[in-house]
């Protein structure tokens, strides 16, 4: 009797474990599209302004300081933008010709 009920647990466990997993894979997934559409946000500022700076889009897409910091650190190891200074409010972006 011990051994049915602790195989119905595994079995519960596994399933549980798929779920969680699936769902896991979706949630991914969409975070993965809402970063490119932001990406892409962000290359179409750069299309209105010839200079962006961080505090750009940090405004335009409502993120914080760090997050945009990795947008533009993306973009520009794509090959798409090209920053300006090293540090600093000096820092700004243009898109690469």
């Amino acid at each position: 009797m011990d051994y049915v009920i602790l195989i119905v647990i595994g079995i519960i466990g596994m399933w549980l474990g798929y779920k969680l997993a699936v769902r896991r894979r979706g949630f991914v997934a969409g975070q993965t599209r809402k970063k490119a559409e932001n990406k892409e946000r962000v290359l179409r500022l750069f299309r209105e302004k010839q200079k962006v700076v961080n505090n750009d889009v940090e405004e335009l897409l409502g993120v914080s300081d760090a997050t945009a910091e990795r947008y533009l650190d993306e973009l520009e190891k794509e090959g798409k933008i090209e920053q300006h200074g090293k540090t600093g409010q000096s820092v700004f972006y243009t898109l690469k010709r």
